[in-house]
């Protein structure tokens, strides 16, 4: 009997991780189509959203609303694709789970056509049986004008804002690149 208990079990991870993968795709499509209705959809009614740059930060559905109401007002066609993502669940707590999505974005804020490579640490909650996002936090590797890329990698001021260079999100402050740093980069 235990072995059908967890091969339930395993079933249901499984279809949940299907489900929270859909969900990040879901997220990229509504930004690409400003699906307003759709992308709040996929957050919880007290999710929220961050970044260490502070360029993106709301709690709750409305404040989230009226972020991305301001960011798509100045922005126009864009393109967002994730790649790796990895879901961790934890036992004791079946309706939560976490996870890092990897991902990029073609994006035209102001009408500058602009590049970005990101990570998202994402915090998910099953309600009423469906995944939805509890929290966002977006990590920037690069936010730049596509005319800026070539030359991006060598600068830590690596995210652009209304025209003015800010510090990248990652992955200098990641404690393993940090550890690198000073274990092999300061011996010389």
């Amino acid at each position: 009997m235990t072995d059908i208990l967890s091969l339930e079990r395993r079933i249901e991870r499984l279809e949940a991780r299907a489900e929270i993968q859909e969900l990040t795709s879901a997220y990229a499509i509504a930004c690409d189509e400003h699906d307003m209705p759709r992308l709040l959809s996929l957050f919880a009614p007290d999710a929220s959203m961050d970044s260490p740059s502070k360029l993106l930060v709301a709690n709750g559905r409305d404040e989230i609303e009226a972020m991305f109401i301001r960011l798509f007002k100045i922005r126009g066609p864009g393109y967002h694709w994730t790649h790796d993502h990895f879901v961790n669940f934890d036992p004791a707590q079946p309706d939560e789970a976490t996870g890092l999505v990897l991902s990029h974005a073609e994006t035209c804020p102001n009408q500058e056509g602009s590049v970005a490579a990101m990570r998202y640490e994402d915090k998910y909650r099953r309600l009423d049986g469906r995944w939805v996002f509890a929290k966002r936090v977006l990590n920037f590797l690069y936010y730049v004008p596509v005319a800026q890329y070539p030359q991006v990698f060598a600068d830590p001021m690596r995210i652009t804002v209304n025209g003015n260079r800010i510090q990248a999100d990652y992955p200098e402050n990641l404690p393993a690149w940090q550890d690198f740093e000073r274990k092999h980069r300061a011996a010389g």
